[in-house]
């Protein structure tokens, strides 16, 4: 099953693979949340200094293939080696400018993951993700309308 562990072991493994050589500078977690139609994930700082990487919650279903996970993770990464929401030096102005991303992706061995990645988002993202989407906002209503308010 896809849980909080089986995704802080899939951190340790891309980031042991892609970026062996970047430090960790602070503590940095990983987490499932959310269930989003266009975002993978994100990666923020948090008040007590730690980074934060969130993984789209729907990617907790085995249809979402694991290269998905491992590449978003690698493109967080990636954003906290730039300096982005973690304690590096800030490399870029803006965190994609002019595809720094996915150059860095392409340089660390990543470029077949992200081709497969966007074969994959192009074949199959509306056929799987959007019912896990609508599965996902039914049950909510579901859950939520057994529930009595009284005013």
């Amino acid at each position: 099953m896809r849980d909080e562990f089986w995704l802080n072991k899939r951190l340790e493994v891309v980031w042991r693979l892609l970026m062996p050589e970047i430090k960790k500078l602070n503590k940095v977690s990983i987490i499932f949340k959310g269930k989003w139609k266009t975002k993978f994930g994100d990666i923020r700082k948090l008040k007590d200094g730690s980074t934060q990487i969130t993984i789209n919650g729907l990617f907790k279903n085995k249809k979402i293939p694991e290269h998905i996970i491992d590449t978003t993770i690698a493109h967080e990464l990636i954003h906290y080696m730039h300096g982005f929401q973690s304690p590096y030096e800030q490399k870029f102005r803006y965190p994609h400018q002019g595809g720094i991303v996915d150059k860095e992706l392409k340089k660390r061995g990543f470029g077949l993951l992200l081709k497969l990645e966007k074969e994959w988002v192009k074949s199959n993202w509306i056929s799987v993700v959007l019912p896990l989407k609508e599965s996902a906002y039914t049950s909510y209503i579901q859950d939520n309308s057994r529930q009595s308010f009284y005013f």
